[in-house]
């Protein structure tokens, strides 16, 4: 297996990243290299597969936004026809939502982070990985392994 590879913080690219711990980033890296490096040798059928998925996969900004919507509208719904005390509810989420729009992160960001829920920059990360070993950049200096060819790009992405 691929060796541990951390990506650089950038918290003018990446805050959520950036305001991760470092262990859960490494953990997430870790699965990103170990799924780039099962498509190794695959069809490009396949690579074009896993590409698809990833273009379908919610980064952690879209579950944020789902979650704190869903919940923010539960609760002026429960305020308008229960209790008032319901319009506590969006009266505690949309600030959190708020606090991460300004510093990227905010209470349930370690907790989807933990559930490996990644950011757009990790997971366009691995799609460009994939289409380097599917050959759409074929016109680039060729790497000769495969598989550093992918982590090569993985880390160009990253960056």
């Amino acid at each position: 297996m691929a060796e541990t590879m951390e990506l650089p913080a950038r918290p003018d690219m990446d805050r959520v990243r950036a305001k991760t711990a470092d262990k859960i980033n490494e953990r997430i890296d870790e699965q990103t290299i170990e799924h780039l490096c099962n498509y190794v040798g695959l069809s490009n059928e396949m690579i074009s597969r896993r590409i698809a998925e990833l273009d379908r996969e919610w980064d952690i900004e879209r579950w944020l936004e789902a979650n704190a919507s869903s919940i923010a509208f539960a609760g002026v719904l429960m305020g308008i026809v229960g209790k008032r005390k319901w319009l506590m509810v969006p009266a505690v989420v949309l600030p959190f939502l708020f606090l991460h729009a300004t510093q990227g992160w905010c209470p349930p960001v370690p907790l989807l982070r933990r559930f490996a829920v990644r950011t757009r920059n990790e997971i366009d990360a691995e799609k460009y990985a994939l289409k380097l070993l599917r050959g759409d950049f074929d016109g680039i200096p060729n790497i000769l392994d495969e598989t550093l060819r992918a982590v090569e790009a993985f880390n160009a992405c990253a960056t």
